[in-house]
């Protein structure tokens, strides 16, 4: 009971982690701290799909799910839980890419709007 309540405890921080990764730089614009810990967990988050390792979270998971006495699964966390419902067929080796290409698109964009913000606040003190 134990290792199944710890496997779904990781499932859980699996999808936060992937949330942060996706949505992360959009809370620096309110906390400017944030960018030490997001910056590395996109690039990880991007290198994991780019080159189609496993994030160690997933055979963490696998092995409490044993140690628990159901079956683990094969493959990783988004072929298992996310790419049943974005990607009904299955996982590609491009739609791999294509995630990876998007969490950058996404952070590109959060934080140029960051340097737009931290300009605007930063001329406004200037002008009082």
């Amino acid at each position: 009971m134990v290792a199944r309540f710890a496997a779904d405890v990781v499932v859980a921080l699996h999808v936060a982690f992937i949330l942060f990764v996706v949505f992360g730089a959009f809370l620096a614009w309110r906390w400017r701290w944030v960018v030490v810990i997001h910056l590395p967990a996109a690039i990880w988050g991007a290198l994991i799909e780019f080159t189609g390792w496993l994030c160690p979270l997933t055979p963490l998971e696998n092995a409490l799910r044993i140690q628990a006495g159901s079956e683990g699964y094969s493959g990783g966390f988004i072929e298992h839980y996310i790419i049943p419902i974005v990607y009904p067929g299955g996982l590609t080796r491009s739609t791999q890419v294509t995630l990876g290409v998007l969490v950058i698109l996404v952070n590109v964009i959060a934080y140029w709007g960051v340097r737009r913000y931290r300009d605007r606040a930063r001329k406004s003190q200037q002008e009082r």
